[in-house]
């Protein structure tokens, strides 16, 4: 048994540490107040190849598993950047997946390579408001005409839409009551976001300002026959391949962003004097900084347990489960240990820890639940009775 990583992972996390340290303090406020998106943070980690590292080679991409793609983002929110850094990039790691198993040679060429070379971006529609977590009750339907699809619908939260020429569209293709179980008539598309047809709201939100967050109108819009990822009526089962990659690079990055605002809090309380002496000398101030320690330790290796686990083809939805309650935990408590340690400038923007706190709440709702996670280890590993 070998807890250590490899030269090739280490050489990852120098790699990816260069580019983050072009993008200061200044420059992650400065998007997160305009708002605007982090175009020359999203070109520069392409140009550094950093895009595909999922990928397969064939487009470009370094064909890496989920391990390397962890530390990769584990290494962008402790540095600075946060999840405005982390939600600029991680889309291309999970949320084209399905097209990497399901698509066709053709398919992967036209749209992988330009993602990977940072030429396009794209945004991932699969929750609609009236359905949230409950994807088997969506609305949004792609009626079949001659050639394609006729899609009518509505998401929501949909990231980066703003900015998005494509969209990876999850829609009914044959309704719910016709289905033998609601999994079943659920399609993928990966298509142009045609303007023309779809209306992209912003929502103006707490936290992570950067990177756009919308409700997305779609009126009419025309998806041909060649943008549909592999067959019709699989779309539930194709997204049930990203669920545990997504859950596990969200939580690494929820532990960088509290490792990130650990390392403020304890560097200010070495700096701060009280009463003529420096506040970090304090047990009051120590020890709870102590524990943010060891919750984020923990929750880092579960976080590669899961990630080793995922990538040794081994069942891994408990490890990456637990990973995503536990980092989303420690990232909270570790973000708003860091605000009270800096006291009244801890609500100060000149700090950060304030806008990382305000990002630290996402993951303890997205991109599922602490309860739905407690319910799935209830039913799946203490053996109770389904409660949903």
């Amino acid at each position: 048994m070998d807890f250590g990583f490899s030269d090739s992972h280490l050489a990852i996390v120098e790699g990816v540490k260069k580019v983050c340290e072009r993008f200061d303090d200044a420059y992650w406020s400065e998007c997160d107040q305009t708002p605007r998106f982090p175009n020359e943070f999203h070109q520069a980690m392409a140009e550094g190849g950093w895009l595909g590292i999922t990928m397969p080679e064939a487009v470009g991409g370094a064909g890496l598993g989920v391990t390397e793609a962890a530390l990769m983002m584990h290494t962008v929110t402790s540095s600075g950047g946060g999840f405005s850094a982390a939600s600029a990039i991680h889309i291309n790691l999970f949320g084209p997946h399905a097209v990497v198993v399901h698509g066709t040679p053709e398919q992967k060429q036209r749209w992988l390579k330009p993602l990977v070379a940072g030429e396009q971006k794209a945004c991932f529609g699969v929750t609609e408001p009236d359905a949230g977590l409950d994807t088997t009750s969506i609305k949004t339907f792609a009626r079949k005409v001659d050639g394609g699809y006729i899609v009518k619908g509505r998401k929501m939260w949909t990231s980066t839409a703003q900015e998005a020429d494509k969209i990876l569209l999850l829609a009914r293709t044959t309704p719910k009551d016709e289905c033998a179980k609601p999994t079943h008539g659920m399609s993928i598309f990966y298509t142009d976001l045609d303007r023309s047809k779809v209306e992209v709201r912003r929502i103006a939100k707490l936290g992570r300002n950067a990177v756009d967050s919308n409700a997305v109108f779609i009126d009419d819009l025309f998806v041909p026959d060649e943008d549909l990822v592999g067959e019709e009526g699989r779309g539930f089962k194709y997204i049930l391949d990203s669920l545990n990659p997504e859950r596990i690079l969200v939580a690494i990055e929820a532990v960088g962003l509290g490792q990130d605002a650990l390392g403020r809090a304890a560097q200010y309380a070495k700096e701060r004097k009280v009463f003529g002496r420096p506040i970090g000398q304090n047990q009051g101030i120590q020890h709870p900084l102590a524990e943010n320690f060891a919750q984020l330790e923990a929750a880092y290796w579960q976080c590669i347990l899961a990630a080793w686990q995922y990538d040794a083809g081994r069942p891994c939805g408990t490890a990456a489960n637990v990973a995503k309650f536990l980092s989303a935990r420690a990232a909270f408590d570790s973000c708003t240990r860091a605000v009270l340690t800096h006291g009244g400038m801890g609500y100060a923007r000149e700090y950060q820890v304030e806008r990382l706190f305000r990002e630290s709440i996402l993951t303890r709702i997205a991109p599922i639940t602490e309860q739905l996670i407690l319910s799935f280890i209830a039913e799946k590993e203490l053996g109770l009775p389904k409660s949903y």
